[in-house]
């Protein structure tokens, strides 16, 4: 076969090939139900053959002329099923986070002019059908789940035909390697969304970029739940399809502890607050251990923490090590599934210390970089070890290119570079200039090896009223090295000093709490103890000692509860949305600056 054009040719390319007996799969009723690459292009050829029955059409084939379907979803195999189904007659998938708000949504469906909207269950179901009137473009919602008075997707199925599926092909045959193949739109953390054009060429050079620095093997399984209308599980998804990995998909955040154990993945992608999350509940147990077992636990962990990649730490170091991965760690793989060989890590950065420590404990985090704008990857870190470099993001990928701005923005050039903005040529010609560099918006740098280092984002460094520029990103990861800081964020904008709100990890704070005599009926009441106050100024200045003297925390405020995407202070991505805080703890910051 010759080498795939579009996306959807993964499914061609593996009947031919090598295909799977599980190449999809998810929970129904409590049990695995999955689909062979047979079953999927099946199911994929009559989706197509409904949609068409329903007047689907690539339109002119431009992207204004083509039909517009958007999906709101939990990750599930009827999310990919879809896609495909979709992309082979010509038409458009615009993915929407299920967590939008309505005005967003509306924003979006409108601007789209989304004809069909495919939705997980009840819930998004009237969410969507609240706005039936001011979408005037909308034609019907079908659902995954069955849902009072809406239609349920199995009944396109039921409208295919014989001659509807002959007509796939000769549709399928019209699209290009450079066809638009989806509209992304980014949830900005301020103004409107924007629709990202994403082409087959774009996402599958990426595809084919990032093969080689996955590990090898066959007959591997992947745990998906990152949501889908994501970039970066999208592409590592595509990737996994050309591949051959099967791909399990978790039922929710909630449940990726237990899934994990069920389907004992090789690999699965992650973002770094979900990694914290595992490292936090590792070290929880280790300190709920008593007597030997306790001593062991830490003097492993201790070992971890000194681990250098790419350098031999000598025989005796080793020696250690390996004995910490047979007695301790093995532990840590078990919790994972026991098979596990990578985590793919991107949408924030990830602390050294976190990956340094897994490293160690034979647990390879590839740490990678990139943009929806940029398909995503444009760096990552290898599975191959001399691939891989603590404190960066990676080698660039094969077909990139990258250069640093005067003022240190990374600019990037090369196939994976969007289309443009959807209806916005005056916004793409804002960051991508004459000669296709796109401007990324991250602070960075590049070492002779081609290793890429982010240090910032560029709207987030701000000036204290001294004039001086502080990048809040690193003292932040610092900072959540702590087992007593879950989540921080450095303010200063315009200030004379630099200070931070602190949301403390409570389940190690109450513990500290009970070894030291301290009672209190809630974590409000926990905050203002004198003593956690005083605690929590030794450990904040104990981290200072790393940061200059303009960066270093003079003041902070203790908050009672963790940020979160439900509560509004996170993305979908789970990235702080700083203006959102800011305005939500205005009290808490202007009494630090009283």
């Amino acid at each position: 076969m010759t080498a795939p054009k579009r996306l959807f040719d993964c499914l061609a390319y593996h009947l031919e090939k090598d295909p799977l007996e599980v190449m999809l799969a998810g929970k129904e009723g409590g049990q695995w139900k999955k689909y062979s690459t047979a079953s999927v292009k099946e199911t994929v050829d009559r989706l197509s053959a409904g949609l068409l029955s329903l007047g689907v059409s690539c339109g002119d084939m431009t992207a204004e002329g083509r039909d517009k379907i958007a999906i709101l979803s939990r990750n599930r195999p009827e999310w990919i099923l879809l896609d495909l189904a979709v992309q082979q007659i010509g038409a458009v998938l615009a993915p929407i986070y299920p967590t939008i708000n309505v005005n967003e949504l509306e924003f979006v469906l409108n601007d789209a002019q989304v004809k069909y909207v495919f939705v997980n269950d009840e819930e998004l179901f009237l969410k969507v059908f609240s706005l039936k009137e001011k979408v005037h473009s909308l034609k019907e919602i079908y659902t995954f789940e069955h849902t009072p008075n809406a239609r349920h997707w199995k009944e396109l199925l039921s409208l295919s035909s014989p001659e509807l599926i002959a007509q796939i092909r000769p549709l399928a045959d019209k699209i290009r390697y450079e066809d638009l193949a989806t509209i992304i739109y980014t949830s900005g953390t301020t103004g409107t969304p924007k629709g990202v054009m994403l082409s087959h060429r774009n996402i599958l050079s990426n595809v084919i970029a990032c093969m080689p620095c996955f590990p090898p093997g066959e007959e591997m399984r992947s745990l998906s739940f990152l949501p889908l209308n994501h970039i970066f599980e999208r592409m590592v998804t595509y990737l996994y399809l050309f591949r051959g990995i099967s791909i399990y998909y978790a039922e929710s955040l909630d449940s990726i502890a237990e899934n994990l154990k069920e389907v004992q993945p090789h690999m699965f992608t992650t973002v770094p607050r979900l990694l914290e999350k595992v490292y936090d509940k590792i070290m929880q147990k280790g300190s709920e251990l008593t007597g030997t077992r306790k001593k062991l636990f830490f003097w492993a962990h201790g070992l971890a923490e000194k681990y250098e990649i790419n350098k031999d730490q000598g025989g005796m170091y080793n020696f250690k090590l390996g004995l910490a991965n047979k007695i301790i760690f093995s532990k840590w793989r078990e919790g994972l599934g026991g098979n596990i060989k990578c985590i793919v890590t991107g949408g924030a950065a990830c602390q050294v210390r976190l990956i340094r420590i897994f490293t160690a404990a034979k647990i390879t985090i590839m740490e990678g970089y990139g943009l929806t704008e940029t398909s995503p990857v444009i760096a990552v870190n290898r599975f191959e070890e001399s691939g891989r470099a603590f404190g960066t993001v990676g080698p660039l990928i094969d077909g990139v290119e990258v250069k640093i701005a005067e003022d240190g923005e990374i600019l990037c050039k090369g196939p994976n570079i969007m289309m443009g903005y959807y209806k916005r040529p005056d916004l793409t010609a804002e960051v991508i200039d004459k000669d296709g560099w796109f401007s990324s918006g991250d602070i960075g740098s590049l070492n002779e090896k081609n290793f890429l280092r982010i240090t910032d984002r560029k709207k987030e460094l701000f000036k204290t009223s001294g004039g001086k520029y502080v990048a809040p990103l690193p003292i932040e990861n610092k900072l959540k090295e702590s087992p007593f800081i879950e989540q921080v964020m450095l303010v200063g904008a315009d200030r004379k000093f630099v200070s931070a709100l602190i949301v403390p990890s409570f389940p190690n704070l109450l513990d500290w709490c009970r070894h030291n005599g301290i009672t209190a009926a809630n974590h409000e009441e926990v905050i203002r103890q004198p003593q956690v106050t005083d605690m929590f100024k030794d450990l904040v200045e104990s981290f200072n000692k790393y940061f200059n003297h303009v960066e270093q925390v003079k003041k902070f405020e203790l908050l009672p509860n963790e940020w979160s995407v439900d509560t509004g202070e996170m993305t979908p991505k789970l990235s702080l949305k700083r203006k959102v805080i800011i305005e939500k703890y205005r009290d808490a910051i202007n009494r630090i600056y009283s």
